[in-house]
C-alpha cells in the first residue's frame, strides 16, 4: 500500500491493488432463481409452505369481517402464460406479463338476531 504525505499532512493510502479475496457470485442467476422460486406454479414442485406467491397469499387469507358474519379465504392460484414473447413486448412497448388468476371462497355464515 503507498502512502505519501500531502503540504497539510493529510494521509491518502491508495487502494488500487487489493487482491480479490472472494469470488464474485453470479447475481443474475441469484435473482432469476429468487423469481422462480416466487412464482413457482402447480405444473413444477410446490414450494414448501410460506414460501413463494401461495406463501404469501396465505399468509393474507383467511380475511373475516369486522362482525365475523363472513370469510373470504384463499383456495388456489393459477399464472397463465403471457399473451405475447419478450421480443413483441419489446418491439409493441408493452410490459411482459401474464395474467393471474385466483380461485376464493367466500363464506357468509346464517346469522339469527
Amino acid at each position: 500500500m503507498a502512502q505519501s504525505f500531502l503540504g497539510q499532512k493529510r494521509l491518502r493510502k491508495y487502494y488500487g491493488k487489493i487482491r480479490e479475496v472472494l469470488e464474485m457470485p453470479n447475481l443474475i442467476e441469484v435473482q432469476k432463481s429468487s423469481y422462480e422460486l416466487f412464482l413457482s406454479s402447480g405444473d413444477q414442485p410446490i414450494p414448501m409452505d410460506g414460501e413463494g406467491i401461495k406463501g404469501v397469499f396465505q399468509s393474507v387469507f383467511p380475511i373475516k369481517d369486522f362482525n365475523e358474519t363472513s370469510v373470504l379465504e384463499f383456495v388456489s392460484y393459477d399464472l397463465e402464460k403471457p399473451k405475447y414473447d419478450v421480443e413483441e413486448c419489446q418491439q409493441r412497448d408493452m410490459t411482459y406479463s401474464g395474467p393471474l388468476k385466483v380461485t376464493l371462497r367466500l363464506i357468509v355464515f346464517d346469522v339469527d338476531e
